[in-house]
């Protein structure tokens, strides 16, 4: 790699033989790199842009625009730096009580702070209305955090209180249904409880007049498939605030669709 002409770029060959440039600065005694370009013009055009950013505390994401030639991603992380003088790697911008994670310049996530190291060290990816980030090689539903299940439905299962669906801080937060397999649905015009458990597919457990009942004849669904020698480890319900006698009660007295009774591991 070598140095050219322009101030802030250097030269580097791609394994074809072919040149590209790369721009970087130093603020604050750290080294940051501003990207790679085509030609060494535009690389400078960017290292000046990176400089002007640190420089003028004017300068604010909602100037970012299509004639910049720094990404959105980095104004955001370079601005943070400039500001809160901490440097992220993930387009994080610290506010007073909480942090922002810009997804775009229209599209922001907002967290607690004590999720920031989490964030600052994961990326978020989207997919439809889902978030995710990856995690030891897996990619982790975002919603799972907070206690909302992959199959959860806004309104049904859970809810955000101030009506701001990307709002996640845990306080913004409230889960109505914190249960494996349960789903409130309608059934000959009355409310009830549906409850499916996946092997290879949903299969219905049956249809139960609580959410206690619900959760329970789930966990009784994890039962007989393991005595069937189903060996997929399920996660059971966890149910707070009855005794033993009253879940064991319960238990015996929900009935479990035969379907899942009948069904043997191959």
């Amino acid at each position: 790699m070598a140095a050219t002409v322009f101030p802030g770029v250097s030269a580097s060959v791609k394994k074809n033989g072919e040149i590209y440039y790369r721009a970087s600065l130093t603020y604050r005694q750290k080294h940051i790199s501003l990207g790679s370009y085509e030609n060494a013009e535009t690389a400078h055009r960017a290292y000046l842009e990176g400089i002007h950013l640190l420089s003028d505390a004017s300068v604010t994401l909602v100037k970012y625009g299509s004639s910049c030639i720094l990404p959105f991603e980095k104004w955001v992380v370079l601005l943070n730096f400039r500001d809160n003088g901490i440097y992220f790697n993930t387009p994080i911008y610290m506010g007073q009580k909480m942090i922002f994670y810009y997804l775009s310049p229209t599209h922001v996530l907002k967290f607690d702070l004590d999720d920031l190291f989490y964030y600052s060290s994961h990326k978020i990816m989207q997919r439809g209305n889902h978030y995710f980030v990856a995690d030891y090689g897996m990619q982790v539903n975002l919603a799972s955090r907070y206690g909302i299940k992959n199959y959860g439905v806004a309104g049904t299962d859970y809810l955000f209180k101030n009506g701001d669906t990307t709002d996640f801080r845990r306080e913004n937060i409230e889960i109505i249904n914190p249960y494996q397999g349960v789903r409130m649905t309608k059934k000959e015009n009355k409310t009830v409880y549906s409850v499916y458990i996946h092997i290879r597919g949903n299969h219905l457990v049956g249809y139960y007049e609580t959410i206690l009942e619900a959760a329970i004849a789930y966990n009784k669904a994890i039962d007989i498939l393991k005595k069937n020698g189903l060996t997929k480890n399920f996660v059971p319900n966890y149910i707070e605030k009855i005794s033993a006698k009253e879940y064991a009660e319960i238990y015996s007295k929900v009935s479990v669709h035969k379907n899942i009774s009948n069904y043997f591991s191959v």
